[in-house]
C-alpha cells in the first residue's frame, strides 16, 4: 500500500502517522491563562531536542472536526510559560480523563484529582505526582498551518528539572525501572516501558564493531541467524583469536554442522553472550 497524504482525509492520515510513529512520549503540559486559569492536557507530538540549551518541544495541533485551537496553545501564547509533567503507569488514567474537551476555564487538575504544586520559576503549576517535572519558559511557538490537524511548534527552554527520589538509582541518575514510562501508540494503545518491554542494546559509539559486511559469507547468509543477530555479530571491534575459540572448544560442546552452530550461537546471542556466539560461529 501507498499513502499519498494530498489523496487521504486528515483523520486517516493521522491513523497512520500515530499508528507507525510509536510509542511517542507524552507531554502532560500545565499552562494557566492571563487571568491564571489553569489548565492541564497531555500531548504525544513530543520529545527534547537539544541537551545545551536543554530544548524540548510539543505540539497542540488545530482539531481536525472543529479547526479550532487548544487551550494549551491559547494560554501559552498569552504567557510564555508551561510545566511539562513526565507520565508514568501510576498517572496514565488520570492523564487521560485530563485529555477531555472541558470548556476553557475548567481546571483538569480538579478534573483529573490531581495535585497541583507551585513551580519555583514559572507560574504554572507542577503535577505532584509526576515523576519529572520540567518548568520552561516558551522561546519560541512556530505554527504549521491553517487547517484542521496542523501542529503548533512549542519550543521550550527547560530551566529547572523536578526528580522524585523514588526513581533515582544510587548514583543519582534515572532508573529506567522504577520511572515506569508509558508511551503512546495509536488507537487507544499505550505501551508501559517496564519488566520484559525493556532491553538494553550496547551503543555502537563505545567500540568500533567491524559491521555486518565483515561476517563470513557463510553466517552473514544463514537462514538461522536473524537481522538483529547480525547487528550483535558486528558490533564487536575484533574477532575472538585462536586460542580462545581452541580454549572455549575444550570446555564446551561445540556442534559439527553449520546449522547447529547458528542455532548454538542465536540461543547465546538471546543472552547477549557476543564472543561466545563468534566462538561457537568459527570453533
Amino acid at each position: 500500500m501507498i499513502i499519498k497524504p494530498s489523496e487521504v482525509s486528515t483523520g486517516r492520515l493521522h491513523h497512520y502517522l500515530l499508528g507507525s510513529v510509536a510509542p511517542r512520549p507524552i507531554a502532560f503540559a500545565s499552562t494557566i491563562d492571563k487571568d491564571g486559569n489553569r489548565n492541564l492536557s497531555p500531548f504525544s507530538y513530543f520529545n527534547v531536542f537539544s541537551t545545551n540549551p536543554p530544548i524540548a518541544i510539543f505540539s497542540p495541533a488545530k482539531s481536525g472536526r472543529t479547526n479550532t485551537q487548544k487551550n494549551t496553545y491559547e494560554n501559552v501564547k498569552e504567557t510564555m510559560e508551561v510545566v511539562i509533567n513526565i507520565v508514568n503507569y501510576k498517572i496514565v488514567q488520570q492523564m487521560s480523563l485530563s485529555s477531555t474537551a472541558y470548556e476553557k476555564g475548567v481546571d483538569e487538575f480538579v478534573k483529573s484529582g490531581l495535585t497541583p504544586i507551585d513551580s519555583e520559576l514559572v507560574k504554572p503549576a507542577r503535577v505532584k505526582e509526576a515523576p519529572v517535572q520540567m518548568e520552561c519558559k516558551v522561546r519560541e511557538v512556530v505554527e504549521l498551518g491553517d487547517e484542521g490537524g496542523s501542529g503548533n511548534l512549542i519550543i521550550c527552554e527547560i530551566l529547572q528539572i523536578h526528580l522524585d527520589d523514588e526513581i533515582l538509582d544510587a548514583e543519582g541518575g534515572i532508573d529506567q525501572t522504577k520511572i515506569d514510562l508509558v508511551g503512546r501508540m495509536g488507537g487507544d494503545y499505550y505501551v508501559r516501558a517496564n519488566g520484559e518491554a525493556l532491553f538494553t542494546v550496547p551503543k555502537p559509539i563505545r567500540n568500533l564493531g567491524i559491521g555486518v559486511d565483515q561476517i563470513p559469507e557463510p553466517i552473514r547468509n544463514s537462514k538461522i541467524l536473524s537481522g538483529n543477530d547480525l547487528g550483535m555479530l558486528g558490533n564487536i571491534e575484533a574477532l575472538p583469536t585462536a586460542d580462545q575459540i581452541e580454549a572455549f572448544g575444550k570446555e564446551n560442546p561445540v556442534p559439527d554442522t553449520d546449522q547447529d552452530k547458528h542455532a548454538m550461537a542465536k540461543q547465546l546471542l538471546e543472552k547477549q553472550n557476543i564472543i561466545d556466539a563468534w566462538k561457537v560461529l568459527l570453533g
